[in-house]
């Protein structure tokens, strides 16, 4: 790449387009920096991606050294984990957690900070499978609770405007086949946000288009007059709500995602 953010927005492409984790690197410093903009893209999108970064050696860290920047630091609220490597013998292992951490739970970036010493020292392949991942549970979460989901089908089945609102987290868990399924099961009609688009096969008859500030009029309306919103992989972001205060003020909303913090995180939900 000709500059290190092409080269993060590239990475983050690459695996939107093949579910893979995508990879970038760059220089320490102004390098690294550089390539923010493009984690911060692959955070708030879920993208899993894999971030390599050149650092002064270990032994200038935290004297101002050259192109010295605490690049973990500053990545800090846009990343899933970030590694600083000390031991070159720890690599191998650290690598393989970063790909496993990037696409595990909710998808997002892993930054692995390489001190210049430590890419320049020998090191044997240890051939590492036994592997003990830090625990990101502050970002991710995968528990079911059947009586969170009964009370939901509940709801649904209750209700007399029933919408479902798809987000990316649907196409991210590959579970596009099953929502299809409920909605032509349930007659259901859905929206989706911007992330949500393409999500389930929209010829169906039962597509509204997407919402928010830039979307359907008709998708707009349905949901602001609907009784109850279940809301898949979606995170209600301003885009998607406008004024949170003023979206589907007569419905009752249930959400499902894979991370906890988003539920109810800007719209009160249940689930």
């Amino acid at each position: 790449m000709r500059h290190e953010q092409a080269a993060a927005h590239a990475a983050d492409g690459y695996a939107r387009a093949t579910g893979r984790v995508g990879v970038c690197m760059a220089t320490s410093g102004p390098g690294a920096t550089n390539l923010v903009t493009g984690i911060a893209t692959a955070y708030m999108d879920s993208t899993p991606m894999v971030v390599l970064t050149g650092q002064v050696t270990t032994e200038l860290l935290g004297s101002d050294a050259f192109q010295e920047t605490d690049i973990i630091g500053i990545t800090l609220p846009i990343t899933k984990h970030s590694y600083l490597v000390s031991d070159p013998g720890k690599i191998e292992s650290i690598v393989k957690q970063a790909f496993e951490i990037a696409r595990s739970g909710r998808p997002g970036p892993v930054l692995i900070d390489l001190p210049r010493d430590v890419m320049a020292a020998k090191c044997e392949q240890n051939g590492v499978k036994n592997i003990t991942y830090p625990d990101v549970s502050g970002h991710v979460g995968n528990k079911k609770d059947g009586e969170e989901l009964q009370r939901i089908a509940t709801y649904m089945n209750r209700s007399e405007r029933p919408v479902i609102l798809i987000g990316g987290g649907v196409k991210l868990s590959q579970a596009s086949e099953e929502l299809a399924g409920l909605i032509e099961k349930g007659n259901i009609p859905f929206v989706s946000t911007m992330m949500g688009i393409g999500s389930v096969y929209t010829s169906n008859g039962f597509n509204l288009g997407f919402i928010g500030t830039h979307g359907n009029e008709l998708a707009n309306r349905i949901v602001h007059d609907s009784d109850f919103i279940l809301t898949m992989g979606a995170r209600f972001s301003d885009r998607s709500t406008s004024i949170v205060k003023e979206f589907a003020p007569l419905a009752t909303i249930a959400q499902i995602d894979i991370d906890p913090s988003s539920i109810g995180e800007k719209r009160g939900a249940s689930g």
